[in-house]
């Protein structure tokens, strides 16, 4: 990459210094913060002392880092036990300790349970863990949390504590900040992990924008574990993990594409996440005239899911929907999914209707047994044409099943496709197929999300 001229890298710094000064957080905000932690770790170290075995508290995440952005109000307090301790016996100490410190609180299954709540206006979660000696020794998921932030502190001073946080603002400006499974795109501790790495903001857009993928980083050098994603970063403190498993091609590939536009043109609008406007039901119908395709919405009650067990769900549903209209000659366009209180499967699909007979291709006649054996099983059919040779080839057409997608969709053959089983289960209750211009009368619920897919963005 050429170095950027003088100007743009003046310009470049100096919608960064505006953005860091939005996204940081005040003295107030601190404060606030630091009062609230320090009442919740005297919470729950009383707490513990109550416990027939010993434990101890640890702040974890962005706010136990410095890298928390303004407006953010998130404290993750662990509590780690001894591995000693059974499964059973984790989840009931890890709940006494949580509805000590949060009596308001309500219960929230991640691996395990944990408790959930408010206190002087932060969302506190209090985690039950295990105290183990390496992230290498898991025993669940979340007993490498501990580790990530003992790794960053040591590594993470103000002035890149402040880089990072410009970083998430750009990662949640151009969308592809999360790890949740509907988002699929760069955790906080991989973004950190990510700013560490190039020593800054600018440094990691500039790299970014001439990665090619896949890009692969070993932070300690464990040269162990071999992983095939997009971009690889090694977890320094467990070397069978990688950080960015989640994220998609996509998404890396739009980060590639903003950071390009970053250096090109900076601005603090890259920073801003923003919604279209929603589509009205006559601005849809022009879309599907204007291409001329038959789009095609699956519309059933949502599965009563969290996101992260939801839209994995959803996406095996969609591709398996989408390929086998592919399979029957449809020709599938573009494809999507989104929920609310519904959830739609949408396939645009090339092509409306196929021919009443299809073609089918048998064994080439030199291969007599099969050969004989396809001649036989059509020759008295009267529904079909042949058996005629065509090169080497037995062939006969014969009436195609579904004639149109969408009455392909509103029959029992969809579920021999790949599904969800929740969503298998929500199709067998009730469901309703769009086809064409009818996708419009999902605007009401979904119009920002037809303004997407009808007006696509990097």
């Amino acid at each position: 990459m050429t170095e950027a001229g003088a100007g743009t890298r003046d310009e470049f710094d100096a919608v960064v210094a505006r953005v860091g000064e939005r996204v940081r957080p005040d003295r107030g905000e601190r404060t606030a913060l630091d009062d609230a932690v320090t009442v919740l770790v005297e919470r729950a170290s009383e707490a513990i002392d109550d416990l027939p075995v010993s434990a101890d508290v640890v702040q974890v995440g962005s706010t136990a880092r410095g890298t928390w952005l303004a407006g953010d109000r998130d404290i993750d307090l662990f509590v780690r036990f001894p591995t000693t301790l059974d499964r059973a016996e984790l989840e009931q100490y890890g709940l006494r300790v949580g509805y000590a410190v949060l009596p308001d609180g309500h219960e929230e299954y991640a691996e395990h349970p944990y408790v959930k709540g408010t206190v002087d206006g932060f969302d506190v979660d209090l985690v039950p863990c295990y105290d183990v000696p390496t992230a290498s020794d898991i025993e669940s998921a979340v007993d490498r949390t501990p580790f990530h932030t003992a790794y960053l502190e040591s590594r993470l001073d103000a002035d890149l504590a402040e880089e990072v946080q410009v970083c998430k603002q750009f990662l949640k400006g151009i969308g592809v900040y999360g790890s949740d499974l509907k988002t699929r795109g760069f955790s906080g501790y991989l973004t950190e992990l990510l700013v560490v790495a190039y020593g800054g903001f600018r440094e990691f857009v500039e790299a970014a924008a001439e990665w090619r993928p896949p890009v692969e980083f070993d932070p300690e050098d464990h040269a162990r574990a071999t992983f095939d994603d997009p971009l690889v970063v090694v977890d320094p403190t467990d070397p069978e993990r990688n950080v960015a498993a989640v994220c998609s091609a996509t998404n890396v590939a739009r980060l590639q594409h903003y950071a390009r536009e970053l250096i090109a043109d900076p601005r603090e609008a890259l920073f801003v996440a923003t919604d279209p406007d929603p589509l009205s039901a006559s601005a849809v119908r022009e879309h599907v005239r204007r291409r001329g395709t038959t789009p095609l919405a699956v519309v059933f009650e949502s599965p009563d899911l969290v996101d992260d067990q939801l839209y994995p769900q959803l996406r095996r549903s969609l591709t398996g929907v989408a390929s086998e209209l592919d399979r029957r000659g449809f020709d599938p366009v573009r494809t999507a999914t989104f929920a609310d209180e519904r959830a739609v499967l949408l396939v645009e699909a090339g092509v409306a209707e196929r021919p009443r007979i299809a073609r089918h291709e048998g064994p080439p006649v030199h291969v007599r047994g099969h050969a004989e054996g396809f001649v036989d099983a059509y020759a008295d059919d009267d529904s079909v044409y042949g058996p005629f040779v065509d090169g080497d080839r037995y062939v006969v057409e014969r009436e195609r099943e579904f004639v149109r997608p969408e009455a392909f969709l509103g029959s029992d053959a969809v579920f021999d496709v790949s599904l969800g089983k929740r969503v298998a289960a929500a199709l067998r209750t009730e469901y309703d197929v769009l086809a064409g211009e009818e996708i419009a009368a999902l605007t009401g619920e979904f119009g920002v999300e037809l303004a997407r897919y009808f007006d696509p963005r990097p």
